[in-house]
């Protein structure tokens, strides 16, 4: 059945008063992908609804940078619908999904999984080249500089073994594969292993990616061309030719937002997996606005919302004293922690949106204990660090009863006021607020675009104070130091209460059973607090009261 309506521009939205085809019309096809394919290459990605806005920002960064032979696999029918009506290219993948966030290794996770193979497969069998990828770049053109690879992969590795544009080097590359970033080429080779990797996962006890490392594992690796080693390799009974991305330009979550590889050796990125990050879908969410690499609604940089931002300055010897340990990086953390509660205090009582500042620190965060720094990585001390690392990004964003937490507080990322979405207007209305010393004269009077302050003002008077400012956009605290003084009401339980549930932990020290540490907004009030890890199990649980 041919249905038009399906061969638009990308971003062409449906004259008014069209209908939705029916669901046959968006069953993928040979003709579908033949109508999108350029140089008889296809990109693709999948999703469900719950990640929508992560589709809209792939395709969003794929056309601005020109590239349009590209498809979106709806897993449910809600975001088929939705994405039509927007004018993305769309087909159905029959999954009959749940459109909510499944959540990373689930069983329907690994069913999403499953169908990434299935498309590769299918694809394939219609004879197109086809690449996943999670993009800002145009990738093809690095791909077609490998014509004679049938699978180029992206890599867990932290450690980069070449420092240029070359492929990386597999006889030094020892990390797994990662199935997020690859491209295929339809040769016999490609076909054979995509058909052994789905019989392989007709055992569902098998994750996708696992399965394809086994795979290509199967044999021993060696050179396609010992005279003129480009890169790729023969893997898979010396049948399939692998080459593997080189991990600064197509990027993990830790050689992009940790070590920041790229900035290090001046390369371009094509790529960003959101891998190596600690609060789930929302987590990702926050890393990428961080980087300004999302496309929120406007609703999200405009508005009627309120701001609060501060300067966030860090006295040097935290940031580079003494060695680089555990009792540093918790001194250095801690600090802005502390400065970052009176800011959530602030913008709690006058119910603002708080920018978050920059986070630094000394240590990275995984999941197993290392000495603070992976050996042989290229991660600075100190490093600018994504907020997962130290605040636990999902809880932030989850709805608490109101009664027991108080209202919640909504935030922004650090670089949002230098995101070129956020209208002009809310830039420039600014009010900037000076501290000064209590039995000086502070004048609250607005004088070229500033104020002072007394400092350790309570809940009450911050609302008094601020009454009057009511219609500028942000409030631009000169330091966060001494602002708030506390509350005069019960309040301070349910605002303590929320903050508990907003720290994460740092992990971890080695050989320990629990060699994680937890941070703690309220370290301060703690006689004789030492970072240490939790020695019992009852012990073991985040810092409530």
């Amino acid at each position: 059945m041919n249905h038009d309506v399906l061969k638009k521009a990308i971003w062409e939205i449906p004259p008014h008063g069209s209908e939705l085809p029916p669901r046959e019309a968006f069953v993928l096809s040979k003709e579908m992908v033949e109508f999108r394919a350029k140089k008889n290459v296809i990109m693709v990605t999948f999703a469900n609804h719950a990640f929508e806005d992560f589709v809209l920002t792939w395709v969003r960064h794929l056309t601005d940078v020109g590239v349009t032979n590209l498809l979106v696999g709806a897993m449910d029918r809600k975001i088929l619908e939705e994405l039509f009506w927007k004018g993305v290219p769309v087909f159905d993948m029959g999954s009959e999904m749940n459109p909510a966030d499944v959540g990373w290794g689930t069983p329907v996770f690994h069913k999403m999984g499953r169908e990434k193979v299935f498309l590769v497969n299918a694809i394939m069998a219609m004879g197109f080249e086809v690449l996943f990828c999670d993009t800002d770049m145009n990738p093809l053109p690095y791909m077609e500089r490998y014509p004679d690879a049938d699978v180029l992969v992206s890599s867990d590795a932290v450690i980069a073994t070449v420092t240029d544009e070359s492929l990386e080097d597999w006889r030094r590359s020892y990390a797994a594969l990662n199935i997020g970033i690859f491209h295929w080429r339809p040769t016999e080779a490609a076909k054979k292993f995509a058909r052994a990797w789905q019989i392989q996962l007709e055992d569902e006890k098998i994750w996708d990616q696992n399965g394809f490392n086994e795979l290509i594992q199967n044999g021993t690796r060696e050179a396609v061309d010992p005279d003129n080693d480009r890169g790729l390799f023969y893997a898979f009974d010396r049948t399939l030719k692998v080459g593997i991305l080189p991990v600064s330009m197509f990027c993990s979550g830790h050689t992009y937002f940790v070590q920041h590889l790229y900035k290090q050796l001046g390369l371009d990125v094509y790529a960003v997996h959101t891998t190596f990050q600690f609060a789930g879908t929302e987590g990702k969410r926050h890393r990428l606005r961080e980087a300004q690499l999302f496309f929120d609604k406007p609703e999200y940089y405009q508005g009627k919302r309120r701001f609060i931002a501060f300067d966030a300055s860090i006295p040097k010897e935290l940031l580079t004293g003494g060695n680089h340990s555990v009792e540093t990086h918790f001194a250095l953390v801690n600090y802005q922690m502390k400065r970052v509660r009176e800011a959530l205090a602030v913008a709690y009582v006058l119910n603002r949106t708080l920018v978050m500042p920059e986070m630094w620190c000394r240590n990275d965060r995984l999941w197993f204990g290392h000495p603070g720094i992976l050996h042989d990585t290229k991660t600075p001390q100190p490093f600018l660090c994504p907020m997962d690392h130290a605040q636990q990004v999902s809880n932030m964003l989850k709805n608490m009863p109101e009664e027991e937490f108080g209202p919640a507080i909504d935030f922004r990322e650090y670089s949002f006021l230098e995101n070129p979405r956020v209208p002009q207007e809310i830039k420039t209305s600014r009010l900037s607020i000076r501290l000064c010393s209590r039995g000086k004269n502070c004048s609250s009077e607005v004088s070229q675009g500033a104020i002072e302050l007394p400092i350790n003002m309570t809940d009450t008077q911050l609302r008094d104070e601020f009454s009057r400012h009511k219609d500028v956009k942000i409030l631009d605290f000169s330091t966060m130091k001494n602002v708030f003084g506390g509350f005069v009401d019960k309040v301070t339980l349910k605002f303590r209460r929320r903050l508990q549930r907003y720290t994460a932990i740092w992990c971890c020290l080695e050989s320990l059973e629990r060699g994680h540490i937890y941070y703690d907004f309220f370290w301060d009030e703690k006689p004789g607090w030492k970072p240490l890890p939790p020695t019992r199990p009852e012990n073991d649980h985040p810092p409530f009261d």
